[in-house]
């Protein structure tokens, strides 16, 4: 496979990346971004050990209207997430990358078992979810500097906290977890990019991805089939209803 083709294929066919050598080097750290977050082997399911630092089932007990009840649920982080909006160059920022909860979703609602899995047909590509920067809350610091933190790991921006507007909080997975989620929005300018920062830290795998305003409203179009989150699509709409006019 030549270069220019494996540039095509990430890229849908648009080459403006060549257009400078800052160009062409930030695409091709995109493509092995893109390869490397598509190299899934060896898939398997196990137990989830007692020590989990991130999930934790059990089962809670009440009565409610004089009948005794339960119900199944996860003890999991509360989290924060950012929609973050490059001034520069009037582009939302979003990140990219593989959910095994996703690809899990997708393969059992067909049948398929770890051992039977056609990689042709379910490629991992299908369980690449956009969504907006975030992370969990897991530090003894306040949420507004967790998102910082998000921001520069995830995207590469460092900014400081005064430049962080908390929007709403809301509960997540209200069905099962009802983690609590902090929305937070942040304008970011090319002059706050940290060229080695971004794209995660020790071994995820987040590739960034830049949306001008109308390409996005379109992934909130009637009819639309994202995989991404709910937060995603709510941060989205708040952007378009709260920031996109005064653009």
């Amino acid at each position: 496979m030549s270069i220019i083709f494996t540039f095509r294929y990430f890229f849908k066919g648009d080459l403006a990346c060549f257009r400078s050598s800052a160009g062409r080097n930030r695409c091709y750290l995109q493509v092995l971004k893109r390869f490397a977050m598509n190299n899934i082997t060896n898939i398997h399911y196990g137990p989830l050990p007692a020590d989990s630092p991130y999930v934790k089932p059990f089962r809670f007990h009440y009565t409610q209207n004089g009948k005794q009840k339960s119900w199944d649920l996860l003890k999991v982080h509360d989290s924060v997430s950012i929609v973050i909006f490059n001034v520069t160059r009037k582009k939302l920022v979003f990140v990219k990358q593989f959910r095994p909860a996703v690809y899990h979703g997708i393969i059992s609602s067909d049948g398929v078992q770890p051992g039977d899995i056609d990689m042709v047909k379910y490629p991992p590509k299908i369980a690449v979810t956009m969504e907006l920067c975030a992370g969990i809350i897991d530090k003894p610091i306040s949420i507004v500097e967790i998102a910082r933190e998000e921001i520069l790991e995830e995207c590469g921006y460092d900014i400081p906290a005064d430049r962080i507007e908390e929007i709403i909080r809301y509960r997540s997975g209200v069905g099962t977890s009802g983690a609590e989620q902090t929305l937070f929005y942040a304008e970011v300018t090319d002059a706050d990019k940290v060229p080695s920062a971004g794209g995660g830290v020790d071994d995820e795998i987040i590739d960034v991805v830049e949306y001008d305003v109308e390409e996005a409203r379109k992934l909130t179009e009637k009819g639309t089939v994202v995989s991404s989150p709910p937060s995603f699509l709510f941060g989205l709409l708040w952007f378009l209803v709260n920031r996109a006019p005064k653009i």
